[in-house]
């Protein structure tokens, strides 16, 4: 008498890591798709905050203004990056201004609909805490940048970290051009500092600026060396 067949075991499907766009693209999260040309304003440190975004294309500059009017640069966001989030942190107004450095696409999402997806969606909650540690991590280092290391150093670490060298992904060695104004408020110093030690890099083989903006690996060596 044939064995009765054993109940075929549910094998879970492998999946090699969470894709935060696709998920934002196909879960019925509630947003919706801006779009913004070159150095527009998406929000101003004052405003009031009721939204994250998340960039789908181009790059953003969070700045803030001090009450003498003096700009500085707190950060320069890439495709992938969320920002907005101090929403959820019951900030009720925005710490500083949202720009775009190029055409940029955003994804808008409500306080309260991200607020839901953040408990019910565990994967997308772990994508998030994520960038949020890469953000604070991010933020210390920057701090001990400004504080012991020379305007040369913080001016390679900024490029390449425009560049991503160190992530995961691949480095993007071309950039669009990016102002030495901003650079210069990125690092903390004036504009003459940038434009001399921009031409020492390309000199010494570290850059190139021919069609946009190439940063070389070879110029980690500014960076490591004491």
């Amino acid at each position: 008498m044939p064995k009765p067949a054993l109940p075929r075991r549910y094998e879970p499907k492998k999946v090699s890591g969470f894709d935060a766009q696709t998920f934002l693209d196909s879960a019925g999260v509630s947003r919706k798709v801006v779009e913004y040309p070159k150095k527009a304003t998406i929000f101003s440190q004052g405003d009031t905050a009721h939204h994250v975004m998340y960039i789908q294309q181009g790059a953003v500059k969070l700045s803030v203004v001090n009450s003498t009017g003096r700009e500085a640069v707190v950060a320069v966001l890439k495709v992938g990056d969320f920002f907005g989030e101090g929403c959820l942190a019951a900030q009720p107004i925005r710490m500083g201004s949202a720009t775009s450095t190029g055409p940029t696409t955003l994804l808008v999402i409500d306080k309260d609909e991200m607020i839901r997806v953040l408990h019910t969606e565990h994967e997308f909650s772990d994508r998030f805490i994520a960038h949020m540690l890469s953000r604070n991590i991010r933020v210390e280092e920057d701090l001990i940048d400004q504080l012991f290391n020379s305007t040369e150093k913080r001016l390679a670490r900024a490029l390449l970290l425009l560049a991503r060298y160190g992530k995961k992904d691949e480095p993007q060695k071309i950039l669009p051009r990016v102002s030495q104004e901003t650079l210069a408020e990125m690092i903390g110093t004036t504009r003459s500092r940038v434009n001399l030690f921009m031409n020492k890099f390309k000199k010494l083989g570290f850059i190139d600026n021919k069609d946009g903006l190439e940063i070389n690996s070879s110029l980690l060596s500014v960076v490591l060396h004491d």
